[in-house]
């Protein structure tokens, strides 16, 4: 089936009257699915929803008073996974054309979680056919390379005026489960085990999050995905932490937004974005980005 750009904006960019250091990026929450998805699912679309981090973007959308830009895809996850790297899927899952592109995936990929996702556990297969190359063409420039340029250039600009840049990347977890590294949490802030922000800004997060009577874990069992890794350079000055909310903080039992358990938790993201945004870098140590 052909694939064209359409209309519908792929992309959100909220920007506040009195800008700071803080970017905040929502890439899971859209829910726009665009014809040409919908025609090519082999699965009804609420099988698709399931992929969504469901209403995250209602906890950040008070971000923006208290100076941060937001960015926020609106098409659905289904579209394109803008937390995961071009080359991330299983060769597999694509037309053969395309399979030497894609050599070497983890455990992720192999589960259907690439770029593009592909299947559910429980329900196989979301496409009717492998992802031919035009197929993945229209979706990396219809979402995924737009999203990333323009975070680097609203990171850039942040970085040029306030001499530092911030990046929240925002997302919502299930509950993690038993044996699994992390049970019991229900907030995950993650920085890649140090790599992707400096120490103050992590310190900040977790005592922030802490503030919420819910459990914290750093790293565990969410690292930081393609975004944190790809933009926090703490070396150059560009600091990125990624945090997971357990679902059940703010939703209902069917997946829908709980307006009061909502409010508190804008509330508080709100708060701890300004106060971000009025902190200073340590004097930190990191190796410098290659040219």
């Amino acid at each position: 089936m052909p694939f064209r750009s359409i209309p519908s904006a792929a992309i959100a960019v909220n920007r506040p009257a009195a800008n700071g250091p803080v970017v905040v990026s929502v890439p899971h929450a859209g829910r726009i699915y665009p014809s040409e998805i919908l025609s090519a699912a082999r699965v009804e679309r609420s099988h698709l929803e399931r992929l969504e981090d469901g209403w995250c973007d209602l906890i950040a959308a008070g971000a923006v008073d208290a100076g941060a830009t937001i960015i926020q895809a609106l098409w659905a996850r289904a579209v394109a996974d803008c937390n995961r790297g071009e080359g991330q899927m299983a060769p597999g899952e694509v037309a053969p054309s395309l399979r030497n592109r894609f050599s070497a995936p983890g455990r992720k990929e192999r589960a259907g979680l690439g770029v593009i996702p592909t299947r559910l556990a429980d329900c196989g297969s979301l496409w009717k056919r492998p992802i031919d190359p035009a197929s993945l063409h229209w979706r990396l420039e219809s979402l995924h390379r737009p999203y990333h340029a323009m975070l680097a250039e609203e990171l850039a600009a942040a970085r040029d005026r306030f001499g530092h840049a911030i990046l929240i990347d925002l997302h919502s977890m299930p509950a993690i489960p038993a044996g699994q590294p992390g049970h019991g949490a229900r907030i995950v802030v993650g920085d890649h085990f140090g790599a992707t922000a400096g120490a103050w800004l992590v310190d900040l997060v977790m005592a922030s999050a802490e503030r919420l009577d819910a459990s914290v874990s750093r790293n565990q069992p969410y690292a930081g995905g393609h975004i944190v890794r790809t933009h926090g350079r703490p070396g150059d000055a560009i600091h990125a932490v990624q945090i997971e909310i357990d679902r059940s903080l703010y939703l209902t039992p069917d997946r829908l937004p709980d307006t009061a358990r909502i409010a508190r938790l804008a509330h508080w993201f709100a708060e701890m974005v300004a106060e971000a945004g009025q902190a200073r870098p340590s004097a930190e140590i990191f190796p410098q980005a290659a040219e």
